[in-house]
């Protein structure tokens, strides 16, 4: 029989904060009542904040975060439009198959698993592209199987720097309201995020921002599409009211979230990810282990991917933790697996939660039969939650 708390760091789902799940605990509503539209208009006006963007429209899809990017596909290109996309991860293989399902002529660069977006040669072959065939770039902000954060912006100046027009696809599931994540500065014409990450709710809206460029691709586009069609959805940004039947209770979920990180103020929810991060990293490199990340300028501030010794299964890590330990650790994937395993830190996350998660992964990794002394993760990480608490007392004490 367990006891306690089954503790949760996977990558998605987060952990949902208790006065989000009492915010679902509500009875069934009228979404076609008169009160229902002022709850859609309040989410898409504090979504635009998430995104940091004033001219987008958002759009709330009952789904995930697929189901966003396969809208985001449909509604703004054709058949047999050549995009361009890098594989180095899971997520971006996974979004590659959909594109070239759909129908779309996809240039893929393979660069490997742990490294990010390879701007320098989106910008070759952007440069070479003198005809314009290249209709989109598509680029995953946060690798989630990796650990890896790619430089959004760096794609947009090489966009701009031969005066290319392919729409600009960001895939920022596991990074919207967690890392910095800037729409309009950065150009970005598509934007897609889920509601079970940084947004602390669970799994079932796929959220998606669109540019007005994009909007206006929106209207000669000719891929097919029915549920997903923008212009069914256009009544969501000017009434707040849905064209099917919306997920009443996440909805209100995500009012208390959006509450949440506006107390706390994004900047803060942003710092907050970028400090619990690089405690956990500390850990990691106190075992003597290696990050998945090429580099340390890669890596995610939302999870941080771990390769175990030669010799060691991360599948065997991650069971003696659920097993043993009740904690769900992230398994490593696709190519992965069995090589590396994954500490999730965003959402709803403290120091304490962190260094739990280090403790438990230090015992696993121990019965799993790495060489790994125990507390020494902790310890780093302590030592830097401790050293970011006392910066923290100073500045509140001047």
């Amino acid at each position: 029989m367990r006891t306690g708390t089954n503790h949760l760091f996977i990558p998605g789902p987060t952990n949902v904060p208790e006065p989000v799940r009492r915010a679902m605990n509500v009875a069934m509503e009228d979404q076609r009542g008169p009160e229902f539209g002022k709850l859609g208009l309040g989410l898409v006006a504090d979504l635009k904040r998430i995104f940091r963007t004033e001219t987008a429209r958002v759009i709330l899809y009952p789904g995930s975060g697929t189901g966003a990017w396969e809208a985001a596909i449909t509604n703004t290109l054709n058949p047999g439009d050549r995009v361009l996309m890098a594989r180095h991860g899971q997520f971006s293989t996974l979004w590659a198959e959909m594109a070239t399902r759909l129908g779309l002529d996809v240039e893929v660069i393979d660069v490997a698993w742990g490294a990010g977006a390879p701007v320098s040669e989106f910008a070759r072959r952007l440069a070479a592209d003198r005809k314009g065939a290249i209709k989109a770039v598509f680029v995953t902000h946060n690798e989630t199987a990796t650990g890896v954060t790619s430089d959004v912006g760096a794609v947009r100046r090489a966009l701009d720097d031969c005066f290319h027009e392919a729409l600009l696809f960001v895939d920022g599931v596991s990074s919207v309201g967690s890392i910095d994540f800037r729409m309009d500065d950065w150009g970005v014409d598509l934007a897609v995020t889920g509601s079970q990450k940084g947004l602390m709710c669970p799994a079932g809206l796929g959220i998606l921002a669109v540019s007005q460029k994009a909007l206006k691709a929106s209207e000669t586009s000719t891929m097919r599409r029915a549920y997903f069609e923008f212009r069914d959805f256009a009544m969501l940004a000017d009434t707040g009211y849905f064209p099917y039947t919306p997920p009443t209770q996440l909805l209100h979920g995500l009012r208390a979230a959006l509450d949440r990180i506006h107390a706390e103020g994004l900047d803060n929810v942003l710092a907050r990810h970028a400090h619990l991060a690089e405690g956990v990293r500390r850990g990691v490199a106190a075992w003597g282990l290696q990050t998945c990340a090429e580099h340390p300028s890669l890596a995610s501030n939302t999870v941080t991917a771990i390769r175990v010794p030669e010799g060691v299964d991360a599948r065997d890590v991650i069971r003696i933790a659920y097993e043993r330990y009740n904690t769900s650790l992230g398994s490593g994937l696709s190519r992965l697996a069995g090589k590396a395993f994954r500490i999730g830190h965003l959402g709803d996350l403290n120091e304490g939660m962190c260094l739990t998660a280090l403790a438990v992964a230090e015992m696993a990794l121990v019965e799993a039969g790495a060489d790994v002394t125990l507390g020494s993760g902790v310890a780093a990480a302590q030592e830097w939650y401790a050293q970011g608490r006392k910066a923290q007392m100073q500045i509140a004490a001047e």
